[in-house]
């Protein structure tokens, strides 16, 4: 009866048939007595026997063959999602199509490991982990065997071309030589410093202070993803920036980003990746609106390329923004444009969705933001620099905080080039997709412990010499920013530039959510809220200072 419990529910139909099916045609002896009725039908039987026993055979065989597969799955999915043969957990992905985030999630703190291998009807086999042993192993000690892949680069191809997130090989460490070069320099990061400093007291304060005599409601991730936007306009291409009034239209460029982002972020998402290719290849619905945001990106791109090769031949240009230096780097045009295209992708929406996240869980534990507050208030009374930045130790741990909870990229895929085996034993076919998963990371007990889904920035401090600092955690755990060859270049830049935002909004404003309801958290190319964040903006004075 033990054995029988542990038979699956697919085992005991086939046990059921195979029985039923012995008991009313035993092997050897299908219809004998009517094949008795004469030596010529009896030849007949005998001549048949052959044919039924392989027919027999094979049919078990294949039985056997798709149970294997069945025990597979389920045996690395801690039976679950629900697997089938043929169709895989199409059934269960169609059911939790609007939770994915939380359903892989509840599917890898289940399992013993933190991975789970699917199977869907018209996807590749995908392995989805949560274990920093994996990431790790991925990202860095079998790096070259886990590429972005050809799945990857054709889902993104129409929209970042060519450019370093969406290349491997010799383009990638070409293009990756030149930008770390770039990021390095002292140059560079004076421009990003004097542009920030430039873009949050001529930009950014103004508006708020606006807002903040008005009482009007505005949309705070609106608000932080045209500043972010700016910035990188102004990094990437020298241009002045656009207009941060979120009461404005948005302006088409930002139109067209998004518009690309999110039709390219559906792509991968599809259940049934055949849908999109027959669209595009008919050039219609979203399809056809990509084309359309593309092309109006690479217009734009273009013209701005070319009016600055015209500036560097009358010597009428600083050189100090990252195209002014791609073109005297001598790159050819499409290179530049694809580039440049890539750089303005990652920077405008990964810190404005950290930050509109953190002033949300800061208004829900005004405790914490009124020790980060003070923290701002202490070192707001001398200039806020580049070196300075570095003392917001609480401002950090609550980014930090903030990114475990709602990481800006919520998920990142590889392909596996060859058969492989990751540490957990979880086995590798060559053209897996191989993802990890950040905000899944972020909310398994096994790494963060009971109290994983609270904010806590407490748990980034370590006791050092008497004082607090901000630990170093393992990337391959809090991959936010990637890790190995392929880690993020603006990774510090980044850091700056929410800490500069950040203390410069905190310490004149307080920003309060008009609505009490937890806003939903979305995964396109990059997070972001569901509906935006509106807020109203009040003004800090010295007694509202000292008592937030």
């Amino acid at each position: 009866m033990a054995m029988w419990a542990n038979i699956t529910r697919l085992e005991k139909i086939i046990y059921y048939h195979q029985t039923r099916l012995w008991s009313h045609h035993p092997p050897f002896s299908f219809s004998v007595h009517a094949q008795m009725a004469s030596p010529v039908s009896m030849s007949i039987f005998i001549l048949q026997i052959p044919s039924f026993l392989l027919l027999y055979i094979l049919l078990l065989y294949l039985f056997n063959v798709i149970l294997r597969k069945f025990r597979l799955v389920q045996k690395f999915s801690g039976h679950k999602p629900p697997t089938y043969p043929v169709i895989g957990c199409l059934i269960s992905f169609y059911k939790n199509q609007g939770r994915l985030l939380d359903w892989y999630t509840e599917l890898l703190a289940e399992s013993a490991t933190n991975t789970i291998v699917v199977h869907r009807l018209g996807a590749r086999r995908t392995v989805v982990t949560a274990n920093p042993g994996n990431v790790e192993y991925m990202l860095k000690t079998n790096f070259n065997n886990f590429p972005k892949g050809q799945p990857f680069t054709e889902i993104l191809g129409d929209f970042l071309g060519y450019g370093i997130f969406n290349v491997d090989g010799e383009l990638w460490r070409t293009q990756r030589k030149f930008a770390s070069h770039e990021f390095t320099a002292k140059s560079l990061r004076e421009f990003f410093v004097m542009t920030l400093e430039e873009e949050v007291e001529k930009g950014l304060l103004p508006i708020l202070e606006s807002l903040a005599v008005t009482a009007e409601v505005v949309d705070l991730q609106e608000l932080l993803r045209r500043f972010a936007f700016n910035m990188v306009l102004k990094v990437s291409l020298g241009i002045d920036r656009c207009c941060l009034d979120p009461s404005r239209p948005v302006p088409p460029l930002t139109r067209a980003f998004d518009k690309a982002s999110e039709i390219c972020a559906k792509r991968g998402a599809a259940p049934l990746f055949i849908v999109w290719k027959i669209k595009k290849w008919l050039g219609i619905g979203s399809e056809r609106q990509l084309k359309n945001a593309v092309e109006e990106i690479h217009r734009y791109v273009s013209e701005i390329i070319s009016s600055k090769k015209e500036m560097i031949e009358k010597g009428e240009n600083r050189d100090e923004d990252l195209l002014s230096r791609l073109i005297l780097a001598g790159h050819e045009e499409e290179v530049i444009r694809d580039m440049v295209i890539n750089f303005i992708m990652a920077g405008r929406d990964t810190t404005s969705a950290a930050m509109t996240w953190l002033f949300w869980l800061l208004s829900c534990h005004p405790e914490i933001e009124k020790e980060v507050v003070k923290e701002t208030k202490v070192l707001m009374e001398r200039r806020l620099d580049y070196d300075s930045l570095k003392e917001f130790n609480l401002l950090k741990a609550c980014l930090c905080e903030s990114m475990r909870l709602y990481p800006p990229i919520a998920w990142d895929s590889k392909h596996a080039i060859a058969n492989d085996l990751l540490p957990d034993n979880t086995p590798v076919r060559a053209g897996d997709r191989v993802t990890y998963f950040p905000y899944g990371m972020g909310r398994m007990e096994a790494l963060w412990g009971e109290d994983c889904f609270k904010f806590k920035p407490d748990r980034w401090f370590v006791e050092a010499n008497d004082t607090r600092q901000v630990q170093e955690v393992c990337p391959y755990k809090f991959p936010i920013f990637q890790a190995g060859p392929r880690v993020c270049l603006g990774k510090e830049m980044a850091f700056v530039q929410m800490k500069y935002v950040m203390a410069s909004m905190l310490g004149r404003f307080k920003i309060k959510p008009v609505s009490s309801a937890s806003p939903v958290f979305v995964p396109l190319l990059t997070a972001h809220m569901a509906g935006g964040l509106e807020v109203l903006v009040q003004k800090r004075t010295q007694t509202s200072m000292k008592s937030n």
